[in-house]
């Protein structure tokens, strides 16, 4: 049994790395524009790692990273004191996507403020993409560890075997909001222990992605070899996150996430971004645009309304508004809003009692 279960040997190896963290480790999802540093700093303060997501611009990240180091810079016991040096990383880590990203601004950006960990996604050209982004930005900053996101056992076997593989892999489940594959991706629970089998050899610790919003999710990914979890749509009600109070609100709201989610590259496209990879796709939460969508209404006319809708403020989203909610289909765990730290540390203790209460069954 101890051959299979890497979870703990893999935490210890996260814990070296990044001093300041709890078990089990609670991570924050780089969320696009809505994990801003605010709630990167907040979830590293509990103990997690926050991440900041790619921003409206790639400039973006450079000024958020300014934003969470003076926020550091500010607390007399949060993680930055646990670390020592002139040359310390900053105890928190950044996103970016591939596809879409600037790498040369990025680089730079590593440079000069140093994050933990930089979180790579959605490579239009698989790994050969990945590996030019690994290289450069370890070169511009070596204390950075690369995390990737994968979410196929094919995804994973080639990032292990680059000549460039990341520090920490991140195994995302289907049942993940945001964009995830779009046909060949499943549930962690059954991905993460084959990928776990099939990387032993590389000593990579793996994250558990997609679905995980309380204490119960994160024993089922310790249970299956994962050295922590990732959280972001129980994230997204949190008061510090860069949210609409309409898009919180319906993540508060919504329910019965399998059939209320879907994955779809019509939000997308109603927001005008139609060049995403086309093996990647988002979840979200179903509203007029899709059912509109399945009744045969022409986008143009799909796209006026929703247009609309979006000068309407709060009321853009919910059953009948017409724009992008991402969430993931663990939508229906998510009941209440709450500050990031008190999110992480009620997560942490119930994953604490379920783990003691089963090792006395």
């Amino acid at each position: 049994m101890e051959d299979k279960l890497q979870s703990i040997t893999f935490r210890q190896r996260l814990a070296a790395a990044y001093p300041w963290t709890t078990a089990p480790l609670i991570v924050g999802a780089p969320m696009r524009i809505m994990s801003g540093p605010e709630l990167a700093v907040a979830v590293s303060s509990a103990g997690g790692i926050g991440f900041i997501g790619p921003g409206e611009k790639p400039e973006s990240t450079a000024a958020d990273l300014e934003t969470a180091t003076a926020l550091l810079a500010s607390s007399s016991t949060g993680p930055q004191q646990q670390l020592t040096g002139s040359l310390a990383p900053l105890p928190i880590g950044v996103g970016y996507q591939i596809w879409n990203g600037d790498l040369a601004i990025a680089a730079a950006t590593l440079a000069q403020h140093r994050p933990a960990a930089v979180w790579l996604f959605a490579p239009r050209n698989g790994q050969t993409d990945i590996d030019v982004w690994t290289n450069r930005l370890r070169q511009a900053s070596p204390a950075t560890q690369v995390w990737l996101q994968i979410g196929t056992l094919q995804e994973a076997l080639d990032a292990v075997q680059s000549a460039s593989p990341p520090d920490v892999l991140v195994v995302q489940g289907s049942e993940a909001g945001g964009h995830g594959r779009a046909s060949d991706g499943v549930g962690f629970i059954t991905l993460l222990p084959e990928i776990a089998d099939a990387t032993r050899g590389s000593g990579i610790p793996l994250i558990a992605a997609g679905g995980v919003a309380d204490g119960r999710g994160v024993m089922a990914a310790l249970g299956v070899g994962a050295a922590g979890v990732a959280m972001g749509t129980r994230f997204l009600a949190s008061h510090e996150a860069r949210i609409k109070r309409g898009y919180r609100d319906e993540v508060v709201r919504a329910t019965d996430g399998g059939a209320n989610t879907v994955r779809t590259q019509l939000y997308n496209h109603l927001r005008g971004t139609f060049r995403w990879p086309e093996q990647f796709s988002p979840r979200t939460i179903v509203n007029r645009s899709w059912v509109e969508q399945q009744a045969g209404t022409a986008f143009e006319d799909i796209k006026e309304r929703h247009d609309r809708a979006m000068a309407q403020g709060d009321a853009a989203w919910g059953p009948e508004g017409w724009t992008a909610t991402y969430a993931g289909a663990n939508v229906g765990l998510v009941r209440g809003v709450a500050k990031a730290a008190e999110i992480v540390e009620e997560v942490r203790s119930e994953a604490a009692k379920i783990m003691r209460a089963l090792s006395s069954w």
